[in-house]
């Protein structure tokens, strides 16, 4: 019997609800499968896999807790730095005497200079390629850029916006990655344990069970 323009719409309709039926009730099964594999009354299930389910829990939560911690203290690190820099302003100096040449990795050198304080008072005293990078190679007499405190005492440039925010995702992250390899090691050590164990219950149960099939055969 040949079917009406309506009825063709609604049986296609229909067919092509089927797999999205499908796939709904797979993933409405997937958590009661996952209590009943941490919960369930198995029978198959020793409590050696029962007490492995509730370490992977336990080890999932503490990771959580992990990666909010590591926000917190990216955050920190963040506002901490932010803070760091706040009341700084920038001012110039003029070197007494020349400035350092470029030394190697890690030298740091220093040349005498005076600069105004922002609250007007006049200084003299040590500028170091630290604070004032811009002392290195320049002659006696030029004008260095510097930045200062309230108190007008010389501090190293305060680092970009970009920088602060890098800085800051990168201490998240590695709090983050530490956590992660602590528990996976733990999580080894804990399965090394519960491998043992098994080993241990599979030799008990075939020497119950071992002699009465060699006495069959």
């Amino acid at each position: 019997m040949p079917f009406s323009q309506p009825d063709r719409g609604r049986r296609a309709k229909a067919v092509a609800a089927v797999p999205v039926n499908v796939k709904v009730r797979q993933a409405t099964r997937r958590m009661p499968r996952l209590a009943r594999w941490l919960a369930g009354r198995n029978s198959l299930r020793r409590p050696v896999d029962r007490i492995e389910g509730a370490v992977m829990v336990a080890l999932i939560a503490a990771f959580c807790v992990a990666v909010a911690m590591a926000s917190v203290f990216g955050a920190h690190t963040y506002q901490a730095q932010r803070a760091a820099t706040t009341g700084l302003r920038p001012s110039a100096a003029w070197l007494i005497q020349a400035g350092p040449l470029g030394g190697g990795l890690g030298h740091i050198g220093q040349a005498e200079a005076r600069w105004s304080s922002p609250a007007g008072g006049e200084h003299t005293g040590v500028l170091t390629t630290a604070t004032a990078p811009g002392i290195t190679g320049a002659a006696a007499g030029a004008r260095i850029p510097i930045w200062l405190t309230p108190s007008g005492q010389p501090v190293p440039p305060p680092g970009d916006q970009a920088v602060m925010v890098l800085y800051g995702l990168v201490a998240g992250a590695a709090v983050a990655a530490l956590a992660a390899i602590a528990l996976l090691i733990l999580y080894r050590l804990c399965r090394l344990a519960l491998d043992r164990r098994r080993l241990a219950t599979w030799e008990s149960a075939w020497d119950r069970t071992g002699p009465s099939w060699t006495t069959r055969r």
